[in-house]
């Protein structure tokens, strides 16, 4: 079970057994435990620097579809590693799949968010909606749409269960370093407006 989970996880032996211990042995709720205690440690790590990285790329069969997505580290070092590849190949294949329009939450115009809220309001009260309840449903269904439309916050199409965003603060709590998604471009045949448009919504500052 320590095996299997440091695999899943990429802790260490000892944080393995803690979190299995804690966990009652219930593997699942261990990687929950190993998730959060890493969130935890990246976010120490969030201020640093980051001026190393790789540019990745992805080209879905058929060569109808493409990205481009640049992933920083602190150092060279880390960069080269198979663990760091990896992610920016899996954050690829994801913005391919999923099709985010910005990068971060603050990224999104706020002209967009204003329409969405309208929109989301205007739904709630034509189901009928008390007023008084109506602010917590925007909320709600915002906090949706930033899921379906922000790279960040998107379900990582290869584990649902995290959040891109979730996925780099494993990795930083894994390769010790901070590690940011600066920006990312998705070209797709005929959809010229769409890349274009996709490619500077996502474009930002490193710092996620």
């Amino acid at each position: 079970m320590v095996k299997d989970l440091r695999e899943r996880t990429g802790a260490g032996m000892m944080e393995c057994k803690k979190a299995l211990v804690e966990a009652k042995g219930d593997p699942g709720e261990a990687e929950v435990i190993l998730r959060k205690r890493g969130i935890a440690s990246a976010s120490k790590k969030a201020g640093r620097a980051t001026r190393q990285g790789l540019i990745g790329s992805y080209i879905h069969a058929g060569g109808q579809l493409g990205v481009l997505v640049e992933v920083n580290c602190e150092s060279d070092f880390v960069a080269r590693t198979d663990d760091f590849k990896e992610m920016v190949h899996d954050i690829a294949m994801h913005i391919a799949a999923a099709d985010p329009q910005y990068l971060r939450r603050e990224d999104v115009p706020e002209a967009v968010l204003e329409k969405e809220k309208e929109i989301a309001r205007d739904r709630a009260r034509g189901e009928g909606k008390p007023e008084k309840v109506l602010d917590r449903i925007v909320e709600g269904r915002i906090a949706k749409f930033y899921e379906e439309v922000c790279l960040l916050d998107q379900p990582f199409v290869k584990e649902a269960t995290m959040t891109i965003g979730q996925l780099v603060k494993s990795r930083i709590a894994k390769l010790g370093e901070n590690i940011s998604v600066a920006r990312f471009v998705r070209f797709k045949v005929g959809d010229v407006a769409a890349a274009e448009t996709g490619g500077e919504a996502a474009v930002s500052e490193p710092g996620a």
